[in-house]
C-alpha cells in the first residue's frame, strides 16, 4: 500500500491590510502637470515606479488644472494653452491601470505673490478688498496674509457653498476615482475666523458676547465645527453624484503623537486645538474614506521617526470603517530613509502616498539632484527586496461608505 502523500497544515491567513493604497502626490506648483508632454511624463514615471494612485492636484488656490470646474482654471504663463489637465491624466493614468484622486485645497482663497488673473476668481469677487462680500479668514487685527496665501474662512456660508461645489463639480465633470480634502482646516496659529461676519453668526448661534480669544475652548468648539460640516456636506454632495467616488483627505499630525486609542491626548494637540481639525470623528463616523496622514517627519531629527510611527498606531486605532495611509515626505529625506519610513507604514497594514513627485528626494529638493536623477534613486530604493513597492499591490476595492445623509 502507498502512503498518502504528507502535506503541511493550511498555514492561517493573516489580517487584511487595512490599505493596500501606494500612492504618488503630484503638485501644481512647478512642473508636472502645465503640458501635454508633462502629464505623460509624470505617468510614466508613476508607472515605471510602481504606485497604483495618483494624487494629483487640480483645485489649488481658487484655481484649477482643469476646464471644466466650478472655479477658473490657472493662469500661469507656462500653462499650456486649451489644455486640461484632469482629462489627459485620469485617461493614460487609467490605461496604465493607475487610480486617479483629484486633490482639492479646499480652503485656498489665493496666493497673492502670483494671483490668477481671471475675474471670476474668487479672490477678485470675494477678496480681501470686498468689504462685507470677503470671505477671507481674519486674524482679530482683520490681517489675512498667512505667508503668502489668503484661506478661506469655512463659517461663513456663502463661502462654504463655493468650496463644496469647488470639490464636487470635478466628480460631475470627470472620471476621477475620488477627490482629497486638503487645506481643510484653518491656518496654523489659532487667532482666525476673525471676519465680522463669521463673529456675528457665532454670537447669534451661542449666545456669547464680545470676541473671544483664539484660546477659548467654545469658540475654538464651534469653529471646529465649521470644519467638520464642510467635511459632511462635501462628502454627502460627492456620494450623491458617484456614489463609488472616494473621498479622501490629507491630515494634519503635528507634534508628538497621542497613544493609540487615546482621544482624550488627541484632544489636546496642535491638530485639534491650533488647526480645529477633528479627523478621528471623520473616519468614525464614515465622512471620508481613506485618512491620509501627512506624516512628513525626519527620522534623523530627535523623536520625529518615533513619531511618525505613533502617529500610525493612533490613526489606525480610531479609522472606525476608513481605510488609513500614511503620507511621508520625500522631499525631506534620503531615499534609504523613505524606503524605511514606506516599509515601516505598509508594515503595520496602512496604505503609503509619498509628496511629491516634483521633488522626490532631499538632494532634489535642495537643487543638487534633478527630478528624474531623484526619481530613479527612490525607484530603486522601495522597489527592493523587501520594499513598499518591491511587489505590485492593486487598489481596486469600493470605499467603505457609499451614501449619506446630511
Amino acid at each position: 500500500m502507498t502512503a498518502p502523500p504528507v502535506t503541511a497544515p493550511p498555514v492561517p491567513a493573516g489580517p487584511a491590510p487595512i490599505s493596500t493604497v501606494r500612492g504618488l502626490w503630484v503638485d501644481a506648483f512647478g512642473p508636472g502637470l502645465k503640458t501635454r508632454v508633462q502629464v505623460a511624463q509624470v505617468v510614466e514615471d508613476a508607472a515605471r515606479l510602481g504606485v497604483n494612485t495618483l494624487f494629483v492636484q487640480a483645485v489649488r488656490r481658487g484655481d484649477c488644472l482643469c476646464l471644466r470646474a466650478s472655479v477658473p482654471h490657472i493662469t500661469d504663463r507656462d500653462f499650456e494653452k486649451n489644455f486640461d489637465p484632469l482629462t489627459i491624466v485620469t485617461r493614460l493614468a487609467h490605461a496604465r491601470g493607475m487610480r486617479v484622486i483629484a486633490w482639492v485645497s479646499v480652503t485656498g482663497g489665493v496666493n497673492a505673490r502670483v494671483p490668477n488673473t481671471s475675474p471670476r476668481h474668487v479672490s477678485r469677487l470675494h477678496g480681501p478688498t470686498a468689504g462685507a462680500n470677503s470671505w477671507m479668514s481674519r486674524r482679530p487685527d482683520g490681517s489675512w496674509l498667512e505667508g503668502g496665501d489668503g484661506w478661506l474662512d469655512p463659517a461663513i456660508p456663502a463661502a462654504a457653498d463655493h468650496m463644496v461645489e469647488s470639490v464636487v463639480s470635478l466628480v460631475r465633470n470627470y472620471p476621477v476615482d475620488g477627490v482629497q480634502l486638503d487645506r481643510i482646516r484653518y491656518p496654523d496659529g489659532g487667532a482666525w475666523g476673525y471676519d465680522p461676519k463669521t463673529l456675528a453668526r457665532y454670537r447669534a448661534e451661542t449666545g456669547a458676547k464680545g470676541t473671544p480669544a483664539g484660546s477659548d475652548p467654545r469658540w475654538q468648539a464651534w469653529k471646529r465645527e465649521q470644519v467638520t460640516a464642510l467635511v459632511r456636506r462635501i462628502s454627502v454632495e460627492v456620494k450623491a453624484v458617484r456614489p463609488t467616488a472616494w473621498v479622501t483627505a490629507a491630515t494634519i499630525t503635528y507634534g508628538a503623537p497621542p497613544a493609540p486609542g487615546d482621544l482624550a491626548a488627541f484632544r489636546r494637540s496642535r491638530t485639534y486645538t491650533d488647526v480645529l481639525q477633528d479627523w478621528p470623528t471623520w473616519t468614525r463616523e464614515g465622512l471620508i474614506d481613506l485618512n491620509v496622514l501627512m506624516n512628513y517627519k525626519r527620522d534623523s531629527v530627535g523623536e520625529q521617526g518615533e513619531w511618525l510611527d505613533g502617529w500610525n498606531a493612533f490613526a489606525a486605532s480610531v479609522r472606525g470603517r476608513s481605510e488609513v495611509a500614511g503620507g511621508t515626505a520625500l522631499y525631506l529625506n534620503t531615499p534609504a530613509v523613505t524606503a524605511s519610513q514606506a516599509s515601516r507604514t505598509v508594515a503595520t497594514g496602512l496604505g503609503w502616498v509619498g509628496y511629491s513627485y516634483r521633488t522626490p528626494t532631499l538632494d532634489v529638493y535642495g537643487t543638487r539632484q534633478s527630478t528624474g536623477q531623484g526619481l530613479e534613486a527612490i525607484r530603486a530604493a522601495l522597489t527592493a527586496p523587501g520594499g513598499a513597492l518591491a511587489g505590485r499591490v492593486g487598489w481596486q476595492v469600493r470605499p467603505p461608505t457609499l451614501r449619506g445623509l446630511s
